[in-house]
């Protein structure tokens, strides 16, 4: 049937028209320009893309957002993880201290724990 591609993937490339050719494709882009020139005339007046690249195109786009959501949520969570390392140097020092303010008995007290009633 006329327009179905024998050999290729049917798409408007010179790639897919050597296929079908059954050229190699520096062959058609060398030897064989007037068949090149008049396939790019052909692709050129075409008033659609081939479904292909439409697919191809909205894959890209999708793709494109999700690259762009993936990249906000690793910026967010590098300054999650700076704000984690500097709680955890403050516990550190703030561990430390305590230590050394028990001396060398190491004994910590521990306060009294007010009882509050629950609320209800």
């Amino acid at each position: 049937m006329v327009g179905t591609p024998l050999r290729s993937d049917g798409q408007l490339t010179i790639k897919s028209l050597a296929q079908e050719a059954g050229l190699k494709r520096n062959k058609l882009t060398h030897k064989h320009t007037g068949l090149k020139d008049l396939f790019y005339a052909l692709v050129r007046m075409q008033d659609t893309r081939p479904k292909v690249a439409d697919d191809l195109k909205r894959t890209n786009d999708e793709l494109q957002k999700k690259v762009t959501r993936l990249r906000a949520e690793r910026d967010r969570l590098r300054t999650d993880v700076q704000q984690l390392v500097r709680v955890v140097h403050v516990l550190e020092v703030g561990n430390q201290q305590l230590r050394e303010a028990a001396g060398s008995h190491g004994v910590v007290r521990v306060l009294p724990v007010q009882h509050r009633p629950l609320d209800r």
